[in-house]
């Protein structure tokens, strides 16, 4: 059954419905969602430029109420600002920060919808309005992103040199057997503070976020946060081309973006790495993406100044 075939509930609203489309919206709100389907300058081939639409169309299947904290993010405003035309390439890098830089006055909160990793450097430089300098980075991703070139594997390379202070960078959730030595060097020798795969077993979610943000938002400096869906376990996220057995689980993922959106610190987060076109045949990767979406809003919803 198609997501715009299920039946209407009056009590039971969805959770797409939420969204209120910039075309009819104030000028104004609490968070605002922006697609960036970028996938040209992948390493692996990716079809990731059909997932923003498939995350909305994923929407219609969710509620908009967190019944473990008692909490209807529809009393939330979101505002979808629709997708950033052809975001890959130089240019098209040019029109994400600037619709970035122009969410940044209006919203607390940006979400960010890919497309592949490249998105993080755009969307972060553009919230900063080009000045990295006084930012912090939490990345969760099985993978540092510190490649040469420019790249999906590269944002956070790209970010440091463009001013990012790499001591205020946090990488969470780096897997085993998905890079290199010469890349964990060069995390190592920069000051990134890395939480490997290994180190979060065990590990409440609630503790890792916090000290990810002591480091990322030290001395109360705004933050933003890169969720790389492919750190998730693969059986979990079929929809991400780089994702391995083993990866943090589904939850834990809803957690950390639950967690790290409740902060005031937190300026934009981004969903990233799932390519819509090679999901399982139940969508459970881009289900999670939408998921993802709620969590954040959830988030949002408890922090002391949400409305």
């Amino acid at each position: 059954m198609s997501a715009h075939d299920l039946p209407g509930d009056p009590l039971w609203p969805r959770a797409s419905a939420w969204l209120t489309p910039a075309s009819d919206a104030h000028p104004e709100g609490d968070i605002a969602l922006l697609g960036v389907p970028a996938f040209r300058s992948s390493i692996t081939p990716t079809g990731a430029n059909a997932t923003p639409a498939a995350v909305r169309e994923a929407l219609t299947r969710y509620s908009t109420y967190s019944a473990s904290r008692d909490i209807d993010v529809a009393t939330v405003s979101a505002i979808d600002l629709g997708d950033v035309d052809e975001p890959d390439g130089a240019a098209g890098h040019a029109r994400v920060t600037a619709a970035s830089a122009d969410a940044e006055g209006r919203f607390p909160l940006l979400i960010a919808i890919g497309g592949d990793n490249s998105v993080t450097l755009p969307v972060m430089t553009g919230l900063a309005r080009g000045d990295l300098s006084g930012w912090g980075l939490v990345t969760v991703d099985a993978h540092h992103d510190l490649r040469d070139g420019k790249s999906n594997g590269s944002p956070v390379r790209q970010l440091i040199d463009a001013g990012l202070p790499a001591e205020h960078v946090v990488q969470i959730g780096i897997a085993d057997f998905a890079n290199s030595p010469a890349y964990a060097k060069r995390a190592k020798d920069l000051g990134i503070t890395v939480m490997t795969r290994a180190s979060l077993r065990g590990r409440n979610m609630a503790e890792a976020a916090e000290e990810a943000l002591r480091i990322a938002g030290h001395g109360g400096r705004p933050v933003y946060v890169d969720l790389d869906v492919d750190v998730c376990d693969r059986a979990e996220v079929p929809g991400c081309p780089a994702a391995a057995p083993g990866g943090i689980t589904a939850d834990e993922l809803r957690q950390l973006a639950q967690l790290f959106a409740s902060d005031t610190r937190v300026r934009g987060i981004d969903i990233t790495e799932i390519d819509a076109t090679i999901d399982a045949e139940d969508g459970r990767t881009v289900r999670l993406a939408a998921l993802l979406v709620l969590e954040i809003a959830t988030g949002y919803a408890l922090r002391p100044d949400a409305t």
